[in-house]
């Protein structure tokens, strides 16, 4: 199994258009699941604090294996999603590894 995760951190909004921003962020990465047939488990964690130095929004997802997270980054309703946080985000961490 491959484990992806990514850290997203918005640009700078004001409260309550941020908290609509990562809302829609987080309905739109769990779509995935069921739009890409690929992705065997996804969460998507949202930070606590929206005010935080940190980031704003945890993506964690499962796949049988590389070949299948390469699918996944290329697959057209990822893209559309990826499109929509590149508009939004300012910062973008990730890590994939085999567990």
């Amino acid at each position: 199994m491959v484990n992806h995760i990514v850290l997203f951190k918005l640009k700078e909004y004001p409260p309550q258009k941020k908290e609509v921003i990562i809302q829609e962020l987080k309905s739109l990465l769990e779509g995935l699941k069921e739009k890409t047939k690929v992705v065997e488990y996804i969460e998507v964690g949202l930070n606590y604090q929206l005010e935080a130095k940190s980031y704003d929004i945890a993506l964690i997802s499962h796949f049988k294996s590389f070949e299948d997270l390469d699918k996944y980054r290329v697959h057209p309703e990822h893209l559309k999603v990826v499109e929509r946080i590149k508009e939004t985000t300012s910062e973008r961490a990730a890590v994939d590894y085999e567990f």
